[in-house]
């Protein structure tokens, strides 16, 4: 199993603006495109950031899912209505791979 990490920079004032987002519209997009979102955060220090943990089956999983999503007519008309009260959201993204190492079971917490 693949995990990824993405971290989301918003610009200034921008935050309630992903969640909304997320909340509304990118979460049953990613659902429809197959995307598995494990957990979801905020910055607990204030940070305008939000991290989000995908599972898939491998990066080729990963890499066809992300395509039909950013594809989707859905979301590029959701993407461009986001952006026209306040302009961009998100001011940069980080990802990291990850695998679950051995030693931990997934039903701790």
């Amino acid at each position: 199993m693949l995990y990824e990490l993405r971290v989301y920079h918003m610009h200034p004032g921008r935050l309630p603006a992903i969640h909304k987002r997320f909340s509304e519209v990118t979460l049953d997009l990613f659902r429809k495109h197959n995307i598995h979102v494990c957990d979801f955060y905020e910055d607990a220090e204030g940070a305008e950031t939000i991290y989000y943990i995908c599972a898939f089956q491998d990066h080729a999983t990963r890499d066809a899912a992300f395509a039909a999503f950013r594809d989707d007519p859905d979301w590029q008309a959701a993407f461009a209505a986001s952006h026209e009260d306040g302009g961009p959201i998100v001011d940069w993204v980080e990802s990291f791979f990850m695998q679950r190492v051995p030693y931990i079971r997934p039903d701790w917490k």
